[in-house]
């Protein structure tokens, strides 16, 4: 395998030099780039360095996929061309702001909606598996502990509900600090949602009324709820930026918050909170339609996400339907098709990349093959399968969607049901079945299993040519000569 010096010589060449790199940084597979002349990048190029997975332009910066050494690489990146690690050179103050375009608001949207989603991952996690143990030792799975043991309800209940109850605060911090308002008003903002008083009057019977500034409107409880928040704190950045622009330094820090809440506050009560949930309603419906056309249009949905799901994945399309079926697992406490189908598919390029493993006789392309399967496994992250396997021999992409496809299927007449918002995407992507009791969990590993094991055959059967084949083993002749 290439070392991880000469992939960042080659790569630094490649885009022009140290003197045309801006910034240098890394996420979990990527070398990230930006440079000063986009120009003087040779992508197709970068594409054949070896130990080089893929390489393209997402907006202005160049991301080259390396896999999971690329920390390594950046290092060794930043010793070469002298540029600091996440600091710009050479950065022209100057240059004009990009533009606003109407055909950049989806993009927009969508990067606020899984900005603000993705922070609070961690609180999700923990709050689902608070859950999740709570069913490992009690009655549905070990049997340690009856449903009424103190130690049980603590965590199946009261741990569970300080994670989801209070979701509008937790979410009006996040969706604050990713648009730029601050943070804790946006809590605050979330905390007016869930204030005790609305609470009370939406709970009495046939629903209560609360007035705002003297406007009488029914109340809401909108605990667990997440469309509310989101669509008030873009209002909220808006208006605090608007009254710290007019507001005198001397009464800014009093005054600029009170306002904004002032004005903010109404707003979100009386119109935002009531078309938040309004579209939540419409949501959660839309998405689970499907099932009210019986069976097979459940099956058939769950197969096409089976099969081509990691194709939305490499596209960009995924992040709508999965913050759809977040929004819905928050509210409902379930999935029982969207995250149970995507599973499939990312185990059957689990499967790939091992039937690719099993196939290939090139020893620097099998090393790879494995690496991709342990990256995939143990470290939740496919695409050094994806563009290391399937983007580059395109009929091990048959695999992926006739194992893809059928795991879910089956997982689907099985019943199986998926229960954490953000759960894990290694081997531990079985605790997210957990709360469903051991036969929910029994389920999701065979279907799993049925998406990796068929995926893994027709790779080995059917996913490289004679020709390819062939190619890789007269590369590796020289090397043995």
């Amino acid at each position: 395998m290439a070392d991880n010096k000469q992939i960042a010589t080659d790569v630094l060449a490649l885009v022009g030099g140290a003197e045309n790199v801006q910034v240098a940084t890394n996420c979990m597979t990527r070398l990230r780039l930006t440079l000063v002349d986009n120009a003087k990048a040779d992508v197709e190029k970068i594409k054949k360095v070896k130990g080089v997975l893929g390489c393209q332009f997402s907006g202005s910066q160049l991301q080259v996929i390396i896999g999971q050494n690329v920390p390594k690489v950046l290092d060794e990146f930043v010793a070469i061309s002298g540029v600091k690690q996440g600091a710009a050179v050479n950065e022209n103050l100057d240059a004009p702001k990009q533009k606003f375009e109407l055909k950049q608001l989806p993009n927009i949207i969508l990067d606020y909606l899984s900005g603000s989603m993705t922070q609070l991952i961690p609180l999700l996690m923990a709050g689902g598996l608070f859950r999740t143990f709570a069913v490992i030792i009690g009655p549905m799975m070990l049997n340690l502990v009856p449903e009424t043991d103190p130690t049980y309800t603590f965590f199946y209940t009261t741990l569970y509900e300080a994670t989801f109850t209070f979701l509008p605060i937790y979410l009006g911090y996040a969706a604050a600090k990713k648009i730029g308002a601050t943070p804790v008003l946006g809590m605050l903002l979330g905390g007016v949602f869930m204030a005790p008083s609305i609470v009370a009057a939406a709970a009495q019977e046939g629903g209560g009324i609360i007035s705002v500034y003297g406007i009488h409107i029914a109340a809401a409880n909108y605990q667990q709820s997440v469309l509310p928040i989101i669509l008030s704190v873009p209002v909220l950045y808006f208006v605090e930026k608007f009254f710290k622009k007019i507001m005198p330094d001397v009464l800014s820090t009093v005054f600029t918050p009170f306002c904004t809440m002032i004005v903010t506050v109404p707003i979100a009560l009386i119109a935002l909170g009531p078309v938040g949930n309004m579209l939540g309603n419409v949501i959660a419906n839309a998405l689970f339609a499907v099932s009210d056309a019986g069976q097979i249009g459940v099956l058939l949905v769950m197969a096409i996400l089976g099969a081509f799901w990691q194709l939305f994945v490499v596209a960009g399309m995924h992040m709508p339907v999965i913050l759809l079926a977040q929004v819905q697992i928050i509210a409902m406490g379930f999935d029982p098709f969207v995250f149970v189908s995507t599973n499939c598919a990312m185990t059957a390029v689990w499967g790939c990349a091992f039937g690719a493993f099993l196939k290939l006789k090139n020893k620097d392309e099998k090393g790879m093959a494995l690496g991709y399967v342990i990256s995939a496994i143990a470290g939740g992250v496919t695409e050094p399968a994806l563009f290391g396997v399937l983007m580059r021999f395109r009929r091990t992409m048959l695999g992926m969607f006739i194992g893809g496809a059928i795991g879910a299927v089956a997982s689907g007449l099985m019943g199986v049901t998926y229960y954490l918002a953000g759960g894990a995407a290694n081997f531990m992507v079985i605790m997210n079945y957990f709360q469903g009791g051991q036969w929910n969990t029994i389920a999701a590993v065979i279907g799993m299993a049925i998406s990796f094991v068929i995926a893994a055959a027709v790779v080995y059967m059917t996913g490289f040519s004679k020709e390819e084949l062939a190619e890789m083993e007269e590369e590796e002749a020289p090397a043995l000569a």
